[in-house]
């Protein structure tokens, strides 16, 4: 069956697709990795998804939300395949100051316990510390979680997401 492209196009924002590539090529996109520093940020993803070799991750995009990086992202994958990992995976969702008791007891409920902390952090912002140990591996760690009035337990965005 041939893919019908006209209407690939109407769904598509084609001009501001233009822009973009047009941005590209005028060097306004690097490609390069956000610098290393303190951001203040909003989670865009959190989920249990697998690594390109099928293992366990924890997978989690942060978007910037003010400053010179402004809409650029910060990419956190942590593998949960050993216990340290999945401690350290622990660290950060307890982190993130939701009232979910925050522990692995099989993956199938761990990806549920992940689900339910993402549905209330969706409107939440933190500021976010990324950096780069001694061993070179990157690190995430939130220094804080800003006040908020948008209270999440019900949020229609996050009921969206097809997990209620």
């Amino acid at each position: 069956m041939a893919i019908n492209w006209e209407d690939f196009d109407k769904d598509v924002d084609i001009e501001n697709l233009e822009k973009d590539i047009e941005k590209a090529s005028t060097g306004d996109f690097t490609g390069e990795d956000v610098p290393y520093g303190k951001y203040e940020v909003k989670i865009t993803k959190l989920e249990l998804t697998q690594s390109k070799k099928g293992d366990p991750m924890l997978s989690v995009w942060f978007q910037i939300i003010n400053g010179n990086q402004k809409d650029r992202f910060i990419f956190m994958n942590q593998l949960v395949l050993q216990g340290f990992q999945i401690h350290t995976a622990n660290e950060f969702l307890r982190s993130l100051q939701t009232d979910e008791n925050v522990e692995f007891k099989g993956y199938a409920k761990y990806n549920i316990l992940i689900l339910n902390i993402y549905e209330k952090i969706v409107n939440n912002e933190y500021e976010l510390d990324y950096q780069e140990n001694k061993k070179g591996y990157k690190t995430f760690k939130i220094l804080q979680k800003f006040d908020s009035t948008v209270d999440n337990s019900n949020s229609s965005e996050a009921e969206d997401l097809g997990w209620g």
